[in-house]
């Protein structure tokens, strides 16, 4: 095993220890205040945001849009990771960018950041994907991707449930029914815009929107693809344990 694999390894480690802890305090209290916030944002925002969510979940499930990178054959795991990270570089840099001009138009086109942001996310992973070896034209893989962005974007508890889908992920996807539409799509929304409402939605507020949406979407990208880069490392390690042995 090289210096490199041994210094993933660790980090792999401490990040799956973080993604098994229980929901602490400031969970909890975060899950409480985004509950208020929901009450008092208007219903046909919430209705919005839904659906953008939802027609985006089917795109990745039945579209070919996303698939415009062939997987990457031969590589190393550190020549695979300096393009995923110069990926990720990437597309925050797109997605601060993409915020801070949405962000300072108020409060109309401040919500036309959801679904630019949303995609911005999806093609990442997807880039993602096929840079560490795995065809995403198996829609197994295109669920496990939904999985990623529901790692990332989720309650503490939801983490839990989503953490043993991908440990187990050879086990689970042969469980995986062969009707794609079979998908729990209704929760992977409800996870995701309830956890982004409380840093996104200061966003919509004249003046402040702009930076809110620069730094926000960076820091969201940045969470992403810290979170796929772990996943796909599990799935590497376990792959080629016989080469690291």
């Amino acid at each position: 095993m090289t210096s490199y694999e041994e210094a993933v390894q660790t980090e792999l480690r401490r990040w799956q220890q973080a993604m098994q802890k229980p929901p602490s305090a400031v969970g909890r209290l975060s899950t409480t205040v985004q509950k208020r916030i929901n009450r008092i944002i208007p219903k046909r925002i919430h209705q919005l945001i839904t659906a953008t969510i939802k027609q985006m979940t089917r795109a990745v499930l039945f579209g070919a849009e996303y698939i415009n990178r062939l997987p990457e054959v031969g590589s190393t795991l550190p020549q695979r990771e300096a393009r995923v990270i110069s990926r990720i570089d990437f597309y925050r840099k797109a997605g601060a960018a993409e915020g801070g001009v949405t962000g300072a138009g108020g409060i109309w086109l401040g919500l036309a950041d959801f679904p630019l942001l949303l995609s911005l996310k999806m093609k990442l992973l997807f880039e993602i994907a096929a840079l560490y070896g795995h065809s995403v034209s198996d829609y197994r893989e295109r669920v496990y991707i939904l999985y990623i962005f529901q790692l990332a974007f989720s309650s503490q508890e939801r983490r839990q449930v989503i953490y043993q889908y991908l440990v187990n992920w050879p086990e689970h996807s042969r469980q995986l029914p062969n009707d794609i539409n079979q998908f729990d799509w209704l929760t992977f929304q409800q996870e995701y815009r309830d956890y982004i409402d409380l840093a996104k939605m200061a966003q919509l507020i004249p003046g402040v929107g702009a930076a809110v949406g620069i730094v926000a979407n960076y820091q969201l990208i940045s969470q992403l693809g810290r979170t796929a880069m772990n996943a796909y490392r599990m799935r590497w390690l376990e792959e080629n344990k016989a080469l690291l042995s």
